[in-house]
């Protein structure tokens, strides 16, 4: 009897000893096993993990964390672009043209006034410069302009006409000074100074500018024809920005071939004042008349003649 009680005690402690090994057994498993996706096991990584000193080498070697690196700033950043290529407008003409007055801010009107000229505004003294090669054809130094008699003639008061290469005459004024050596027959530059920007002729009371016109070349009887023309404000936009190479010559050809050279004078021929300041009749009062000021809008007729060409 004892005997067997002794059997069955030393089976019933192996058993409990093996069913705690196979227990360790399975708990370590269940510990180590990675999972995946469900319901499918993860093995052992490939490579044993680095351990020891091993992975502090590895970390020595990586250094501190200072930020990217220049390659990595590189593939993050876009290269950058090299110098603008600066395409130059197209070549209109084989003139070069300048605009009329240098070194100054400048304005001007932009429509058509009593005259096809315009007005451009600037401080006094700025330099009226030649707008393209050509010779001086007239200078005017005395300023002749009279508020009582308010002649066409005279209301440039001091000005300087070029006649162009490009067969063009050129006129400003309002000058206070004309500069020095600049006489008829003069060969000029584009760009070389003509005279300064004054009050003279009728801008004495209205600020400083100069008095710009194109027209073509005339005796000096027909005064009418140097004031202007041709719009001028089409050209001096593109002169001033950058285009220097925009020319009248075939507007102001075409014109002259329809009116003729010497066009008979339509606008300002007279000395209005002086009339006005006639003394009234006893038996007739005169009405008073309008001033016409050069800054006021008119419809401008013009009257063709017949008078030959000179092929300029």
């Amino acid at each position: 009897m004892e005997t067997v009680t002794r059997v069955e005690i030393m089976r019933s402690g192996l058993v409990g000893r093996w069913a705690a090994v196979t227990g360790a057994v399975l708990l370590t498993g269940a510990c180590t096993q990675v999972t995946g996706l469900v319901g499918v096991g993860a093995g052992s990584p490939a490579t044993a993990p680095v351990t020891g000193e091993a992975a502090a080498a590895t970390l020595s070697n990586e250094g501190p964390d200072d930020g990217p690196t220049p390659n990595e700033l590189a593939a993050e950043q876009p290269p950058e672009g090299g110098e603008p290529v600066r395409v130059p407008p197209p070549k209109l003409s084989k003139y070069t043209y300048a605009f009329p007055v240098k070194g100054c801010k400048t304005e001007y009107r932009r429509k058509l006034l009593v005259l096809p000229k315009t007005t451009i505004w600037a401080k006094p003294g700025c330099a009226f410069v030649s707008p393209v090669g050509g010779v001086v054809d007239e200078v005017n130094v005395q300023d002749n302009w009279s508020s009582a008699t308010d002649a066409g003639a005279t209301r440039e008061g001091r000005f300087v006409t070029i006649i162009g290469d490009d067969g063009v005459r050129y006129l400003g004024g309002h000058l206070d000074s004309v500069a020095e050596g600049v006489k008829p027959g003069t060969r000029v530059k584009a760009g070389q100074l003509l005279g300064r920007v004054g009050t003279t002729g009728n801008a004495r009371d209205t600020g400083p500018n100069l008095y710009f016109a194109i027209s073509w070349k005339t005796g000096p009887a027909y005064w009418w024809v140097r004031r202007g023309m041709v719009k001028p404000w089409d050209y001096l936009d593109a002169w001033q920005k950058g285009n220097r190479t925009l020319s009248p010559r075939e507007e102001t050809l075409k014109l002259r071939a329809k009116l003729g050279e010497t066009p008979q004078c339509t606008i300002q021929c007279d000395a209005p004042r002086a009339a006005q300041q006639q003394e009234p009749q006893p038996s007739k009062t005169p009405k008073p008349q309008k001033k016409k000021e050069d800054d006021e809008e008119e419809t401008i007729t013009l009257t063709p003649t017949t008078a030959p060409l000179d092929g300029r």
